[in-house]
């Protein structure tokens, strides 16, 4: 979900972010005024500055300037670190409402541009869904962990993958939902709705 930026590192690093984050901004720039289809690898970077073949040394296709980020490595940390016995649910609803304040203000116009993108492309809404399993395998074990040493190889039930599904299916909606607002809603109201709408649901017959 977010679009990288440096962080730390020497001076090659943070050239290579400088001119990774540069492609992207150009690509979803052109996907929006010429679609995402009609816009060639070639036009993005020229646009950009680059070569063809720098392109391709950051982002391996055209679909991964949209789809790649830094938020499932973050979000995945962050509910590692969560409290063993807090209820799953929870742990990833905080640890996503933490992820969401370290980068909404400063990345929110990319991060809508991009979830717009998502939406309105089939071809990008269809690889969306097949890396869910992806990230919901990485929540669950990230839910396992909690508590435990590293090297530990704790169990991922059936019960930590689903609530790690219900989750991200929660955050797909309040995603849906903001793009339909043209982000006139706030995002992490969107999350926190969707969450708390989750939770109040019947736990069993």
């Amino acid at each position: 979900m977010t679009n990288s930026r440096p962080r730390s590192g020497g001076l090659r690093e943070r050239k290579k972010a400088e001119t990774r984050s540069r492609i992207q901004e150009h690509a979803l720039r052109l996907f929006l005024r010429q679609g995402y289809d009609a816009t060639t690898v070639q036009e993005i970077a020229s646009a950009a500055g680059v070569s063809h073949m720098t392109f391709f040394r950051h982002f391996p296709t055209k679909e991964a300037v949209v789809e790649s980020d830094d938020y499932d490595p973050l979000i995945a940390e962050l509910i590692r670190r969560r409290p063993r016995d807090e209820e799953p649910l929870i742990a990833i609803h905080r640890a996503l409402s933490q992820g969401l304040a370290a980068v909404y203000d400063t990345d929110q116009a990319v991060l809508l541009t991009r979830t717009k993108l998502v939406f309105s492309t089939p071809a990008l809404r269809a690889r969306m869904a097949n890396n869910q399993y992806a990230t919901e395998r990485l929540f669950a074990e990230s839910l396992a962990a909690r508590g435990h040493a590293a090297g530990d190889h704790p169990e991922i039930t059936l019960e930590l993958r689903v609530q790690a599904a219900a989750a991200l299916a929660a955050v797909t909606v309040a995603l849906s939902a903001w793009v339909q607002s043209e982000g006139a809603d706030q995002l992490p109201t969107l999350v926190d709705r969707a969450f708390h709408a989750l939770r109040r649901q019947p736990s069993g017959p």
